[in-house]
């Protein structure tokens, strides 16, 4: 069952939202060379818990922590431990917020001090994955373009789209229906209408689109060891169309500005 929101749950959401996108602002200043994984964690938790949240993913079907932190060849669900960044590192945060009921979620993949071109291509290309996904979350639309614009722009620059996780849902429950695969033809399921709240994340790899999980159960890797990139938003559509929760003051694309939420441009 798909939960329409009303405008009154959406704007529970955006402040949300506001609570994830701050608490990722300062983990992307934050996470420098020598810093743990683990360090990054306890600044996340603190800074959700200090704006009124709750960290969405700790204890979430066990999960051990507040954020995923995947260096380079993860792709999701990286267990924050004792691994100190290191010069050249891409690093991609995932972090949910639950606030007043409703949870937000959001991702960015960024480089450690200096980076590859090669990963600052990927990263560059899987942001704009998103941003095209985003684009297409318009009323009337369907939701597998959505992930048509992902992957027909992930495979033009020679890049893999992971088929084994997906996008989704969100609202009072993190995974909601529907899934939204980063991947298809478009005109395909359901007809998309105001009030659909939707967490839009392509996971991008450098090679194979090919995954395989570690024996944490957790940290999903690519099959090939090369590197990959994950930029997620929690989005709302409404009759303006689609309009970003999540976003935040670094990091982003030049392009933002035309999903923000109208109370934010009037602010």
């Amino acid at each position: 069952m798909i939960a329409i929101k009303s405008a009154r749950e959406i704007e529970i959401m955006r402040r949300s939202g506001k609570v994830t996108a701050a608490v990722l602002s300062t983990l992307i200043k934050t996470a420098k060379a020598g810093v743990t994984l683990r360090e990054l964690d306890r600044i996340a938790e603190k800074g959700i818990l200090e704006r009124g949240g709750v960290p969405t993913f700790k204890g979430y079907h066990g999960f051990p922590a507040s954020i995923c932190a995947s260096v380079n060849e993860v792709v999701v669900h990286g267990i924050p431990g004792d691994y100190a960044l290191k010069d050249g590192d891409i690093l991609s945060i995932d972090i949910g917020s639950t606030f007043e009921n409703y949870v937000s979620d959001s991702a960015v993949t960024f480089g450690v001090g200096t980076v590859s071109a090669a990963a600052e291509r990927l990263m560059r290309v899987t942001q704009e994955c998103l941003m095209l996904g985003i684009a297409e979350m318009q009323k009337g639309n369907r939701l597998s373009d959505i992930g048509h614009a992902v992957q027909e722009h992930a495979e033009s620059h020679g890049y893999g789209v992971v088929r084994a996780l997906v996008g989704h849902g969100v609202g009072q429950k993190m995974h909601e229906e529907p899934q939204v695969p980063n991947w298809g033809e478009p005109g395909k399921g359901i007809v998309l209408r105001p009030g659909l709240v939707l967490a839009i994340e392509p996971m991008i790899t450098e090679g194979t689109w090919e995954v395989e999980t570690l024996k944490d159960g957790w940290t999903v890797v690519t099959a090939d060891g090369k590197l990959a990139a994950h930029f997620e938003h929690t989005v709302a559509l409404t009759e303006d169309g689609p309009r970003i929760l999540t976003l935040r003051d670094v990091l982003e694309h030049d392009d933002v500005a035309r999903f923000r939420p109208k109370e934010e441009i009037a602010a």
